[in-house]
């Protein structure tokens, strides 16, 4: 049996970053709700949360998934059910595009915390200075991945 040790941050906004998010309670029932179908869909979702406009989750990958396949399932599924519930008044569509970067196991603890205080970090950055600074620091170390 293969062990693996794949850890990725996956970043994803709303489309044209729309900020459809727009109380904590909503987004409690949306990060809920895609920690629920994670593991119905056998991903291994450690945590997520976000703001406003976009959500951040720390995946481990299984041998058998992409972070492609991954990202599909948590985004297609979680606007469908989204827009099926009626949470706001117009239609959650997530940006094709996602930001995914791999994690070292040492800075697993660190992440964890930035994921669960999200709204802290907002308070002194937007998302957009927040993904700016993201692209610059994972160019310099040569690990990003783009894809829609």
């Amino acid at each position: 049996m293969a062990y693996l040790s794949i850890w990725v941050h996956m970043v994803w906004s709303t489309k044209d970053r729309e900020p459809l998010m727009n109380s904590g309670e909503l987004r409690h029932k949306i990060f809920d709700h895609i920690s629920e179908n994670a593991v119905k869909k056998g991903i291994d979702l450690d945590c997520i949360n976000g703001g406003f406009d976009h959500a951040h989750a720390l995946i481990s990958m299984g041998a058998d998934q992409t972070i492609a396949k991954i990202a599909q399932l948590l985004k297609g599924e979680s606007s469908h059910w989204v827009n099926e519930q009626h949470f706001i008044r117009c239609k959650l569509e997530w940006q094709d595009d996602y930001f995914a970067v791999s994690v070292s196991e040492t800075a697993l603890g660190n992440l964890r915390d930035y994921i669960r205080n999200q709204e802290e970090h907002h308070r002194k950055r937007t998302f957009a200075e927040e993904f700016k600074r993201f692209l610059n620091a994972t160019a310099l170390a040569g690990s990003i991945e783009m894809r829609g």
